[in-house]
C-alpha cells in the first residue's frame, strides 16, 4: 500500500469518526431534548395545580396529633390483647394435663380447617407456623381472627347489601360477540370478569397518565366541570397542598348545587387529617363517609378490611382511577423517598358507569340504612361508539371468594405470548403466582417487573426482594426505579391490561377493597408501554448475581419473615 493509499484510509477512518461523534451528539441533544421537555411539563403541571387553588401554595405534610394519639391508643389496646393472649397458657400453667388434651383437639381441628380452606398455601403456612410457636394462643388467635367462617358471619348483613347492587349492573346485548371478533385473544378473561358481575363496556375514550403530577391535575380540571354530581373514594386523604386545591374546588360545587359525596377511609388519614375532618366536611355540605372506623372492630380481623380504592366520578360521564391519593407526595409538591412515580387513567364513556356503581357499592355498605337511587346517578349523554373496551374490576372480603383480581393478573400471565410488564410497589407472591411467571417465562414469554430502589416501608422492601429470586433464576427481569419509589400499579401484556389500586401482595389480593380498569384496544396501551420503556431505561436492571450477594442479614431474615408475608 502506498502512501496516498495510507492517507486516503485515515481520511476515511477521520470522516468516518467524525460521522459517528455526529450522530452521538444528536441522540444526546435528542435525549437532553426529550428531558428537558419532561422536566417543563412537570414544572408546568405542577404550577398548573397551584392556580387551580387561587394561591401559590407549597406542598407541605401536616402530621396530626390527635390521629397520632388515636392510633396509639388503638395500638395499645390491640396489643393488651394479643399480649394476654400470649400470656393465657402462663396463668393457667397449673392445669397443664388437661389443657394439653384441650390443645391436641383444638390442634386437630385446626389442622383439618386450614387444610380444606380455600386459601393459598402461603396462608395456610403462616397460620400453622404461628400454632406451632404458640400452642394455645396461636389456636385462639386462628380461632377469632383467621377462621372464614368467622370473617364471613361478621359481615354476613354487609354481603347481602352488597349484592343487592348487581341488578343495576348490565353487559349490552352484542357487544361480547363485537369483542370477540376485534381481539379474540381476550374472550376467555374478559368472560370470567363478567360472570363475576363486572360487565363489559364499550364506546369508552381512555387515557393513560405516567405520573400523578399529570392525572391530578387533569382530575381537578374536570372537577371544576361538574354539573350535577362528583363522587370521591380515597385510601389516604392529606391536609396539605392538594387538599387545599380539592377543598376549594369542591366547596365552589356545593354552592352550585353540586351534590359532592366523599368516602376516605379512617386508617389511611388517620395520621394526617385532625379528628373533626369529617364533621367540618360534613357541615360545609360535602357528604362524607369514614369508611370501616378502627375504634369499633379493634378485637376483631374486620379491622384489617380498609378501602385501597381510588375513585373518582363525574356527573357519571368521567371518572379516574389509579395508585394516587390526595396527598402532596403524589404530585412531587414534597419529597418522599425520592422522585414519586404513581399512575392514573381517566374514561370518558360507558365504562364510568362501572365506576360509579363501584362507589355507590362502598357507600351502600358503609350506609346500610340510607337508601341509594343508584338509577339518578346514570349519565344522560349519549357516547360516541367505538371499539374502546374496558371492564370496571372490584374486589374486597366480602364481594367474592375467588379473589377475582388476582386471578386476572394470573390469566393475564398466563395467557401472555410476547411479553408481561408489571410496575408494583410491593412484590410478595404466593406459590401460584410465582408458578404463573415461571411458566411464561419457559413458553419464552419476556417478563418484566419494576419495583421502588426507594422503599416506604423497608420490611416489605426485604420481603420483596426475597421474592425476586424465584424469578430471576427463570429469566425475568426486575428494574428498581432509581429516582425513588414508584407507587404505580400496571400489568401489561399484548392483548389487555390492568390499571389501578392493586398491589402485588396478600393484603390487596385478599383483605382490601381494591379497584382498577381491564382495559383493551385503546390506545392507552400504548401510552403505557411507552411509559414501561421509559421507566426501564431510568431504572437500574437488578441480576442474579446481585441477589445471591445480597447482605448476610437479609439472608438470615428474609425467609424467617416470609413465613408470615401474608399476614403483613
Amino acid at each position: 500500500m502506498d502512501i496516498n493509499d495510507k492517507i486516503d484510509n485515515v481520511n476515511s477512518h477521520e470522516k468516518h469518526v467524525s460521522k459517528e461523534k455526529k450522530e452521538l451528539r444528536r441522540d444526546y441533544k435528542e435525549q437532553k431534548d426529550h428531558l428537558k421537555a419532561e422536566y417543563k411539563e412537570n414544572k408546568q403541571n405542577i404550577k398548573n395545580l397551584k392556580e387551580l387553588s387561587m394561591t401559590n401554595v407549597k406542598g407541605r405534610i401536616k402530621n396530626n396529633l390527635s390521629g397520632f394519639l388515636r392510633f396509639v391508643v388503638i395500638g395499645m389496646l390491640i396489643l393488651v390483647q394479643v399480649l394476654f393472649i400470649l400470656f393465657l397458657p402462663t396463668l393457667l400453667s397449673k392445669y397443664w394435663g388437661l389443657f394439653y388434651i384441650v390443645l391436641e383437639i383444638f390442634s386437630f381441628f385446626v389442622a383439618v380447617g386450614l387444610t380444606n380452606a380455600s386459601k393459598n398455601t402461603s396462608y395456610k403456612v403462616s397460620w400453622l407456623t404461628i400454632a406451632l410457636l404458640f400452642p394455645i394462643s396461636g389456636h385462639i388467635m386462628y380461632y377469632l381472627w383467621g377462621r372464614k367462617s368467622t370473617r364471613r358471619r361478621l359481615i354476613r348483613n354487609t354481603i347481602d347489601k352488597f349484592r343487592e347492587t348487581y341488578k343495576y349492573y348490565t353487559e349490552r346485548e352484542g357487544i361480547r360477540e363485537k369483542l370477540n371478533s376485534i381481539e379474540p385473544r381476550v374472550k376467555r378473561i374478559s368472560k370470567y370478569i363478567s360472570n363475576e358481575h363486572m360487565p363489559l363496556f364499550d364506546n369508552n375514550k381512555m387515557k393513560y397518565y405516567s405520573m400523578g403530577d399529570y392525572v391530578i391535575k387533569d382530575m381537578f380540571e374536570d372537577m371544576t366541570k361538574a354539573k350535577k354530581y362528583i363522587f370521591l373514594n380515597f385510601f389516604i386523604v392529606a391536609e396539605g397542598a392538594l387538599w387545599d386545591i380539592c377543598h376549594e374546588i369542591l366547596l365552589n360545587k356545593v354552592k352550585e348545587g353540586v351534590e359532592v359525596v366523599f368516602i376516605y377511609d379512617d386508617f389511611g388519614a388517620m395520621l394526617r387529617t385532625d379528628k373533626k375532618f369529617d364533621q367540618r366536611l360534613n357541615a360545609e355540605g360535602i357528604k362524607t363517609i369514614v369508611f370501616n372506623p378502627i375504634k369499633r372492630y379493634t378485637d376483631r380481623l374486620i379491622m384489617n378490611y380498609r378501602t385501597h380504592q381510588k375513585i373518582v366520578v363525574i356527573d357519571g360521564e368521567v371518572g379516574y382511577t389509579g395508585g394516587f391519593n390526595i396527598a402532596d407526595e403524589y404530585a412531587n409538591l414534597i419529597e418522599r423517598f425520592g422522585v414519586w412515580k404513581d399512575c392514573g387513567i381517566r374514561i370518558e364513556g360507558e365504562g364510568v358507569w362501572g365506576l360509579a356503581m363501584t362507589f355507590m357499592q362502598m357507600w351502600s355498605i358503609s350506609c346500610p340504612d340510607e337508601l341509594i337511587d343508584f338509577d339518578k346517578y346514570r349519565p344522560d349523554r349519549e357516547f360516541q361508539l367505538n371499539d374502546e373496551f374496558c371492564h370496571v374490576l372490584a374486589d374486597g372480603p366480602i364481594k367474592s371468594d375467588d379473589n377475582v383480581i388476582e386471578s386476572v393478573y394470573k390469566q393475564i400471565i398466563t395467557n401472555a405470548d410476547e411479553f408481561v410488564y408489571i410496575m408494583t410497589p410491593y412484590l410478595i407472591l404466593d406459590e401460584y403466582m410465582i408458578g404463573a411467571i415461571t411458566e411464561a417465562l419457559k413458553r419464552g414469554v419476556d417478563v418484566r417487573l419494576i419495583t421502588p430502589n426507594i422503599p416506604d416501608k423497608k420490611i416489605v422492601k426485604m420481603l420483596t426482594n426475597y421474592n425476586y429470586g424465584a424469578l430471576l433464576k427463570h429469566g425475568a427481569k426486575i428494574y428498581e426505579y432509581t429516582p425513588g419509589f414508584i407507587h404505580s400499579k400496571v400489568i401489561l401484556s399484548e392483548s389487555s391490561a390492568v390499571v389501578g389500586t392493586v398491589n402485588m401482595d396478600y393484603r390487596s389480593f385478599y383483605l382490601h377493597y381494591e379497584n382498577a380498569l381491564w382495559i383493551c384496544n385503546t390506545d392507552a396501551m400504548t401510552q403505557i408501554n411507552y411509559d414501561f420503556k421509559k421507566t426501564f431505561e431510568i431504572s437500574h436492571e437488578y441480576t442474579l448475581k446481585e441477589w445471591e450477594n445480597r447482605p448476610f442479614i437479609y439472608k438470615f431474615m428474609q425467609p424467617a419473615l416470609n413465613m408470615f408475608s401474608t399476614l403483613v
